[in-house]
């Protein structure tokens, strides 16, 4: 599922990859359920991150 990504993703490629709104997306980063880091004021994911929030949900 994941092998077809970026290995760094945006909020709205998060929201994609797990069809999610934006809302929710940034529920996940900010609550830390998905591990993200800021470049300036935008969110980014790891590819890594999503895998393992996909193998704990």
């Amino acid at each position: 599922m994941l092998n077809n990504t970026k290995d760094i993703l945006t909020i709205k490629d998060l929201q994609k990859l797990l069809h999610i709104g934006r809302n929710t997306a940034l529920r996940l980063v900010q609550s830390g359920d998905v591990e993200a880091f800021k470049v300036g004021r935008q969110w980014r994911v790891t590819r890594e991150s999503v895998g393992r929030y996909i193998k704990r949900y």
